[in-house]
C-alpha cells in the first residue's frame, strides 16, 4: 500500500512540472521576440520567499505554494510600455501566448513516445491479462497477471470489448476462463459481482493486449499520433456533450483533489506491478509492470495544453483570439475593454475552480481501477 505522502509528492512533481514547463514556453518565446521579462517565479504566485537570481533583466523567485511557476512579462496588459508584452507585434504576442500550450503538447508527445519505447507496440488478436486487483473475484479464482484469455464460457474471445460484454452479461453468475500460461492451457471459474463498484470491476481484471518492440519510425510517429488524437478528442468533447453522445457525468471537471486521487489510483498500480515483477519467480516470467503514472502525465499534459488554447477570455487560446482582429484586419481591439473582459473572465474561472474542487469532496469522481 502507498501512502499518501509518495501520492502527494508525486502529484506535486508532476501537476508542477507540467506548470512550470508550460510557462517555461512562454519565457522562452518571450526572449526570443525581445520581450521584457520582469520575473520567473517557482511555485504558485504568492509570497516571495528568496531571489535565487537574475539574469538577463529576470528576476527568478521562489514562491510559498510549491506547484509549477509563472512568468511576468513587462508591460503585459499595457501596450504603452516599451519592450513590454503588450507593446508587441501581434504575431510575437501569438507566438508567446501559444508556446505555452505548445510545450505541454510536446511533453505530451515525449511522455507517449517513451511508453512505445518501453511498452511496445499492442498485437489485437489476442487477450492479456494486464493486472489483477487485490480481494478480486479473479485473484482469488487463481488468475495471474501476464495470463491469456482464450475463451470465457466456450466462447473464443480476441478483442477485449466482447469479452467485457460477455463479463457485464454474466454478473454473479460463475463463468469458465479458459487461459494460458507458459505455454499451458487450463480453466479457472470464477463470478463476476454485481456489488462491486464500477471502478473495481467485476472480476477485477484489466486487459490487453500482448506487445512487440516498436521501431524507431513507430515510436516518434506514436507519441505525436497518440497526443493529436486525444486533442481532437478534448476539442470535440463539447460537441459529444450536446449531442449526447456522451454522458454529462462522464466528462466532468475535476479539480485538484481528483487528480490527487487519479495520481493515487496510478501510482499504487505501478509499485503493486513493480513489486510483483521483483517477487514472481523466475520460471514463470515476471510480469510487466505498468506505467499507469506516466500515462497519466501525459494525459494531463494534452489536457492542459488544449484547454489553455479555447477561445475562453484570460486563458492563452482568449488572448491569442483578441490579437486575430489586429493581424486580419489592421485593427487593435481597445486594450481597456481587453483588460476588462479578461479581468471578468478570470473572476469567473476562479469562481469555476472552487466550484469543480468543492464538488471533489461532495461527489468524488469515479476513477476506474485495472
Amino acid at each position: 500500500m502507498v501512502s499518501g505522502f509518495v501520492t502527494l509528492i508525486v502529484f506535486i512533481l508532476a501537476l508542477g512540472g507540467m506548470i512550470f514547463v508550460h510557462e517555461l514556453g512562454h519565457f522562452i518565446a518571450a526572449r526570443w521576440a525581445k520581450v521584457e521579462v520582469e520575473e520567473f517565479g517557482f511555485g504558485l504566485p504568492s509570497y516571495k520567499l528568496a531571489t535565487l537570481f537574475r539574469w538577463k533583466g529576470t528576476e527568478f523567485t521562489i514562491h510559498a505554494l510549491p506547484l509549477g511557476g509563472f512568468v511576468r512579462p513587462k508591460g503585459e496588459n499595457d501596450p504603452s510600455v516599451p519592450g513590454g508584452l503588450a507593446s508587441a507585434s501581434p504575431w510575437k504576442r501569438l507566438v508567446v501566448l501559444a508556446a505555452g500550450p505548445l510545450m505541454n503538447l510536446i511533453t505530451a508527445v515525449l511522455v507517449f513516445s517513451l511508453l512505445i519505447a518501453v511498452e511496445g507496440i499492442s498485437m489485437p488478436g489476442s487477450i492479456k491479462i494486464d493486472s489483477v486487483s487485490p480481494n478480486s473475484p479473479a485473484l482469488k479464482a487463481g488468475v495471474l497477471r501476464g495470463d491469456m484469455l482464450l475463451a470465457i464460457n466456450g466462447e473464443r474471445v480476441a478483442e477485449i470489448q466482447p469479452a467485457i460484454d460477455i463479463i457485464q452479461d454474466n454478473l454473479d453468475v460463475p463463468v469458465e476462463l479458459l487461459l494460458e500460461r507458459n505455454g499451458e492451457e487450463f480453466t479457472i471459474t470464477a463470478t463476476p459481482l454485481s456489488s462491486r463498484k464500477r471502478e473495481e470491476g467485476a472480476l477485477g481484471i484489466g486487459l490487453g493486449y500482448p506487445t512487440r518492440p516498436a521501431t524507431l519510425g513507430e515510436i516518434a510517429g506514436g507519441g505525436a499520433t497518440i497526443t493529436a488524437i486525444q486533442a481532437v478528442t478534448i476539442v470535440y468533447l463539447p460537441i459529444a456533450l450536446i449531442q449526447g453522445v456522451i454522458a454529462p457525468e462522464d466528462a466532468r471537471f475535476i479539480g485538484f483533489k481528483g487528480i490527487f486521487d487519479m495520481f493515487g489510483v496510478a501510482v499504487e498500480e505501478d509499485v503493486t506491478s513493480r513489486q510483483e515483477a521483483a517477487s514472481a519467480p523466475a520460471s514463470t516470467g515476471a510480469p510487466r509492470p505498468t506505467n499507469w503514472t506516466l500515462n497519466l502525465i501525459g494525459v494531463l499534459s494534452i489536457s492542459l495544453g488544449v484547454m489553455n488554447l479555447f477561445p475562453i477570455p484570460a486563458l492563452d487560446g482568449g488572448r491569442i483570439l483578441f490579437t486575430m482582429p489586429e493581424i486580419l484586419f489592421r485593427r487593435r481591439i481597445p486594450t481597456g475593454g481587453e483588460n476588462m473582459v479578461n479581468g471578468i473572465a478570470m473572476l469567473m474561472l476562479i469562481a469555476l475552480l472552487l466550484y469543480v474542487n468543492l464538488m471533489d469532496f461532495v461527489n468524488p469522481v469515479q476513477i476506474p481501477t485495472p
